[in-house]
């Protein structure tokens, strides 16, 4: 048997703390001496596992849906302000041209039938709200504008068609020469020339403008045709969406 106050080799003495265990400490009742004390795990356990951040959603840009529809109300606007249920007011102003449309009706075709009966130059015409006079018409210019950086060359020759403008309505109507076609004597169609217009300078509305009620302007419209073509008539438009009434050049 051990005696207590000559323990084995290796053995405390009795009250001397055990390995590990801090000094004045007595171990935990019922424990051997010599043995480490058990300890349970802290009550919040584990830490979490790291995770990245989660990214917000990308918002979508708004801005070209928002153009679109500035772009189609503007379409809209053009439409409702310009030509409408004033489209019965595609006729010559003089009582000769009115007397000849009647009398012709119902016995020529198409373009033949409103070529002949088309107006001539200085007679003014309507179209919607907007009453025309064609004034002058000036071929084979193989360039337009006075300022050298400006100049604008044709690919073939300009037609310049000098006309003038005038607003019948109550309110002011948007007027744009880009709406007016020219025909030549073999039935071609040509667009105006923006920049050609712009070069030229001349004129009061060159690409766009409001005609205020009463108002006359003048307007210099021109054309890039090919150097052998010939302008036969001209087709003027109160607005892109309108009928249109149609003059002879020759």
């Amino acid at each position: 048997m051990t005696d207590p106050q000559n323990p084995q080799p290796g053995q405390p003495y009795p009250g001397q703390p055990q390995p590990g265990q801090p000094y004045g400490q007595q171990p935990p009742p019922g424990q051997p001496y010599g043995q480490q004390p058990q300890y349970a795990p802290g009550p919040y356990g584990a830490p979490p596992a790291y995770q990245a951040p989660i990214q917000p959603p990308k918002k979508k840009k708004k801005w070209p849906w928002i153009v679109g529809i500035l772009v189609v109300l503007i379409v809209i606007i053009a439409a409702v302000s310009g030509g409408g249920d004033d489209s019965s007011d595609n006729t010559a102003s003089s009582g000769g041209s009115n007397s000849g449309d009647q009398a012709g009706s119902g016995t020529d075709n198409g373009d033949e039938k409103t070529d002949e009966q088309a107006a001539g130059l200085n007679t003014p015409v309507r179209d919607g709200k907007f009453e025309f006079v064609v004034k002058n018409v000036e071929a084979g210019l193989s360039s337009v504008g006075d300022n050298q950086f400006l100049t604008e060359e044709a690919q073939g020759q300009f037609v310049i068609v000098t006309m003038t403008v005038s607003n019948t309505s109550k309110e002011p109507k948007s007027f744009s020469p880009s709406d007016q076609k020219l025909f030549d004597t073999e039935g071609r169609s040509f667009e105006p020339d923006t920049s050609a217009q712009i070069s030229l300078g001349a004129g009061d509305i060159p690409v766009w403008d409001n005609i205020n009620p009463g108002n006359t302007v003048e307007v210099k419209v021109v054309y890039d045709m090919p150097t052998d073509a010939k302008p036969a008539s001209i087709e003027l438009h109160d607005s892109m969406f309108s009928d249109g009434v149609k003059v002879n050049l020759g």
